[in-house]
């Protein structure tokens, strides 16, 4: 059993937090994350910024932006991340962002490196389902690494049972359209239809539920559907402007589970 599947035996509901590598100081990267963890997060996303950042809404943008003006890339995460599971041994951690930089430091180069440096799954929301079996599904699997695909209310039965069945790690349902930390727009009881109609195909993968999630309320919201739930907008909310990063996020944390 994988870090993953061993936080989803907690008898209670998950918190999965994320944040941008590299924001707000190019040095953020794992003080944050050892907050987080000590905080109480049940898992952790780090964000890897990109320039073109498709799925996320305008603070997650401007954090990737700031981020990579602080010098933040590839190569740069993985060296922070070296030795990290000495200070943060249990917590699950995910790589989550884009193709293209993945492509460019190389899918053999970047899940060797993330391997090692103990990353548990990752999430690549513009990588096609055909494409990861055809080309990287085999690189993933001997690098121990879980892919989380994205589920919307437009995705069709058979692709879930299909996403349900490459991995073994969570499935990101995205609350409604829109990007991340956007207002959710969508009427409550098409909400609830979405959400009742995934529970009902009793698939084998917990479910966590992301997008448009900012604090207590719409966490509790969520859980009610699923095993857990996403928050990461509202936390980078948080850490702008901040005098003490680390402190910013464990009281964010703290404000959502306690």
């Amino acid at each position: 059993m994988n870090r993953i599947q061993n936080a989803f035996q907690q008898d209670k509901k998950l918190l999965n937090i994320y944040f941008t590598a590299g924001y707000p100081e190019l040095n953020s990267t794992v003080p944050v994350l050892k907050a987080l963890a000590d905080a109480g997060a049940d898992l952790i996303e780090i964000g890897m910024p990109f320039s073109d950042p498709l799925a996320d809404g305008p603070v997650i943008q401007a954090s990737s932006t700031v981020a990579l003006h602080n010098g933040m890339n590839m190569r740069v995460l993985f060296g922070q991340l070296a030795g990290i599971r000495a200070t943060v041994p249990d917590t699950p951690i995910l790589l989550m962002g884009y193709l293209n930089p993945v492509m460019q430091f190389g899918v053999e180069n970047f899940c060797c490196e993330a391997a090692a440096a103990g990353v548990d799954g990752v999430i690549l929301p513009d990588l096609p389902l055909d494409d990861y079996v055809a080309e990287y599904q085999d690189i993933f699997r001997r690098h121990n690494l879980r892919p989380v695909f994205l589920i919307t209310p437009q995705t069709a039965p058979e692709r879930i049972r299909r996403i349900d069945e490459l991995t073994d790690s969570f499935l990101y349902l995205v609350s409604g359209p829109g990007t991340t930390g956007g207002a959710n727009t969508q009427a409550a009881g098409v909400q609830d239809a979405y959400f009742q109609r995934i529970e009902d195909m009793q698939l084998r993968n917990p479910r966590l539920i992301g997008f448009g999630i900012s604090d207590k309320q719409s966490f509790a919201s969520a859980c009610r559907y699923a095993e857990g739930a996403i928050i990461g907008s509202a936390l980078i909310k948080a850490l702008e402007g901040a005098d003490d990063a680390p402190a910013a996020a464990a009281a964010f944390v703290s404000s959502i589970i306690q």
